[in-house]
């Protein structure tokens, strides 16, 4: 049985190794705190991420890292954006052969603004690398634990490596496409978080369908001027790692972006929001990362410029929609809408 080394014991790389382990791989999970990784082993539950969930037995817990990479021959990491450079840093050391990465992080490296890919590339040799694959999409780790039918997909600039987590992740619950624009599948899955926290915002304000309507279409052209600025391909905007996964975190209690923003709707402070979630809430960071990349690319983004002064400026959530509603008249149809159309209309 081959085994799989999955770093980060949250929800989603909890629900991920449930769904190898599904496929009949050996799982060793990591979590920095024995506690929990002594739960997992032991006890086969996450009470505190995927409560009421019991884990296959093929899923073994451990906080040694070398213990968990010790005969891999694949891994995923799925740890906060913050801590994915430090975990690099610990794991290249103990690494015996070229390894394939995965990575399910939805979102920018606080400071440096790099995208995991880029991180993971920095940190891991090319010689202890065969390729970086990121897992993305509208996928809720809740749902997946439960084995409710979830679609995303995976990204590499190796096409061949992204079949190969394909055909690692890919069961009969779990549908995975390939696609070959990592920029485009990263950016999409990490600004999604912050267009989830002004829908939460919006729902915690008391608004309706319509203003949630307009923030996710409107929040999908900024996400797409940026991602194409970067070298992202304008289709994949469209596809599952963008609008899908946009719809997903816009429209659900299982959101933590969406909840940690209904909490600031309904009046809370940042801090006091934080605290209550007890997790990470990436939209948070990715918003002050997607500020500074739109200031220093010269890209407007008013949803996102409103949304960052809303958690770092003081703004008070219904002044900056106020704001927002009262901007200079605009064309719907912008240039980068024109080259999209003009790209569907030659791939055709």
């Amino acid at each position: 049985m081959k085994k799989i080394a999955v770093l980060g014991a949250g929800s989603w790389g909890t629900a991920l190794s449930m769904v190898l382990a599904d496929n009949g791989y050996a799982v060793s999970l990591w979590s920095h705190r024995k506690e929990q990784a002594e739960e997992i082993l032991n006890q086969h539950t996450n009470q505190k991420y995927l409560p009421d969930v019991t884990l296959p037995s093929h899923i073994q817990g451990t906080n040694e890292l070398s213990e968990a990479l010790d005969q891999a021959s694949a891994i995923l990491l799925v740890v906060p954006a913050k801590a994915m450079r430090s975990v690099l840093e610990q794991i290249k050391d103990q690494l015996k052969q070229p390894m394939l990465f995965i990575h399910g992080v939805k979102g920018i490296e606080p400071g440096s603004f790099k995208r995991m890919s880029e991180v993971i590339e920095e940190e891991i040799p090319a010689s202890l690398r065969t390729a970086v694959v990121v897992l993305s999409g509208p996928s809720h780790a809740e749902e997946v634990s439960l084995r409710h039918p979830t679609t995303v997909a995976v990204a590499s600039s190796d096409l061949e490596a992204a079949r190969k987590a394909q055909d690692l992740f890919f069961n009969h619950y779990f549908r995975v496409y390939t696609n070959e624009d990592t920029v485009g599948v990263e950016i999409g899955g990490a600004l999604k978080n912050i267009i989830a926290l002004g829908a939460g915002m919006l729902d915690g304000l008391g608004y309706g369908d319509n203003a949630k309507a307009a923030l996710i279409t409107r929040g999908l052209a900024e996400i797409s001027r940026l991602g194409t600025k970067m070298g992202a391909h304008p289709l994949t905007f469209i596809g599952l790692t963008g609008m899908g996964d946009l719809i997903v975190t816009c429209t659900s209690v299982h959101s933590r972006n969406w909840r940690a923003g209904n909490m600031l709707g309904k009046g809370k402070k940042l801090d006091a929001v934080l605290q209550q979630m007890g997790m990470v809430v990436e939209g948070v960071r990715t918003a002050e990362a997607a500020y500074a990349l739109a200031q220093k690319m010269k890209i407007e983004m008013p949803i996102t410029t409103a949304i960052y002064q809303v958690l770092f400026d003081g703004k008070h959530p219904k002044t900056a929609v106020d704001e927002l509603m009262d901007r200079d008249k605009k064309d719907e149809i912008a240039p980068l809408t024109h080259s999209l159309a003009e790209q569907i209309a030659r791939e055709k």
